[in-house]
């Protein structure tokens, strides 16, 4: 793993031009990688160099969203996590605000101070140093940066089911039309997690162009708080700390459940205009998610389960999930066909198969429980791991997997 270091104290007063450390670079004998910052006439220049080859590998002088973006992506390239910043007292507070917008937890960032003796005669002390003001001056900026970067992989597209009423919004979005480059991640991912390298920002942006073509503004949307177990929120009481389930009544409300292999489940009431959200694992469930958020919808907010028409979202398949004979015999339990080979030391399960029987056993129809499906394609069902065009998948891509999900709405 490569690591940006200052090699020696020399660096301290040489290297406040690219020269100089092209210089120290050249007479290095150990891999030397730095980014260099400073402040040209109200601009930014950016510079990272390494002695493999004396090879310069980023070189930008930009506005600093846009510099550090590609600076990003130059280091993501390189699978670089480790990173040392060389900069002033005031621009470590700049970078640490963008830190915060386009880096996570992935990365480890360590600063050092450097060009306190340069000025900029155009900024007068103190402009701009607020630290609020500052970090909405940085949010503004990399949000119009990001709005012109070129979509990926195609375009935006959304699956509907003809089962939902049209007094609803809905949709379940697919992989395409982001701007998140990192492979597995690749481009609309919607879910920030610490511990992978899509920011927050770059995931505010897909969601942005996601509530442009389904017909929502982001600020409206309200995802599930995952913990893989059988908690539902009723809107408008204490929300728990995690949960995998969400009921609502209130109009223009965006509900959303994360799915990447789990199902992202969708339940609609057109009698008593009530709509509910789940994410359902293999683990959510044997709990009994699914039922649990038709309880809620039903003692909450007087819902039938004759009346409500559940739409089960693209997941993984049995061609492609094994559990451990334990679990796997759990899932035989609900009914044979939700298992395969059970007598493999890993069976393969239908976790959608089990979804549906038990939401059928809790009273809804079967009519109005389907599996989403691509449009004019004649295939039954959808499984992400199999189809790495369209879907994200935990299954295949391993830890640093992206995630799609399904959203809902009363119009």
């Amino acid at each position: 793993m490569g690591k940006f270091i200052k090699k020696s104290d020399s660096l301290l007063h040489v290297g406040k031009t690219a020269s100089g450390l092209n210089e120290i670079s050249a007479n290095c004998s150990n891999p030397l990688e730095i980014l260099c910052q400073s402040n040209v006439t109200c601009g930014y220049m950016l510079h990272v160099f390494s002695t493999e080859g004396g090879a310069t590998l980023f070189s930008g002088s930009s506005s600093l969203s846009a510099a550090l973006y590609s600076f990003k992506k130059a280091i993501d390239k390189k699978d670089i996590s480790n990173v040392k910043i060389v900069t002033s007292s005031r621009g470590r507070g700049l970078f640490q605000v963008y830190q915060e917008l386009l880096f996570t937890s992935a990365y480890n960032f360590e600063y050092s101070i450097m060009f306190d003796n340069l000025s900029c005669e155009c900024c007068p002390p103190g402009q701009r140093t607020d630290s609020s003001a500052q970090a909405a001056d940085a949010k503004r900026e990399l949000g119009t940066f990001l709005q012109h970067l070129p979509a990926l992989k195609g375009d935006i597209a959304i699956l509907r089911s003809s089962l939902i009423s049209d007094c609803f919004g809905h949709g379940f979005s697919t992989r395409t039309g982001g701007i998140s480059y990192i492979r597995t991640l690749s481009s609309l991912n919607l879910f920030c997690n610490p511990r992978r390298k899509d920011s927050r920002a770059v995931v505010a942006e897909n969601l942005r162009r996601l509530g442009l073509q389904a017909g929502f503004h982001p600020q409206q949307l309200n995802l599930i708080k995952c913990n893989h177990a059988s908690d539902v929120w009723v809107m408008g009481k204490p929300a728990p700390d995690s949960y995998d389930g969400m009921v609502t009544n209130q109009v223009g409300v965006v509900i959303a459940a994360p799915g990447a292999d789990c199902m992202p489940l969708l339940f609609t009431d057109p009698v008593a205009k009530v709509i509910g959200v789940a994410h359902a694992g293999w683990k959510g469930t044997l709990m009994g998610i699914a039922m649990a958020t038709v309880n809620a919808m039903v003692s909450e907010f007087g819902s039938r389960p004759a009346d409500i028409v559940c739409v089960i979202g693209p997941s993984v398949g049995p061609c492609c999930f094994t559990l451990e004979q334990d679990s796997a015999r759990e899932f035989h339990a609900i009914h044979p066909d939700c298992v395969r080979h059970i007598d493999s030391s890993r069976p393969c399960v239908d976790i959608r198969l089990a979804t549906r029987i038990l939401l059928a056993r809790g009273g809804i129809k079967p009519e109005h429980i389907e599996d989403i499906r691509i449009p004019h394609q004649s295939e039954s069902t959808l499984c992400t791991s199999c189809h790495p065009e369209l879907f994200f998948s935990h299954v295949r891509d391993g830890l640093n997997f992206g995630t799609q999900i399904g959203f809902v709405w009363i119009k």
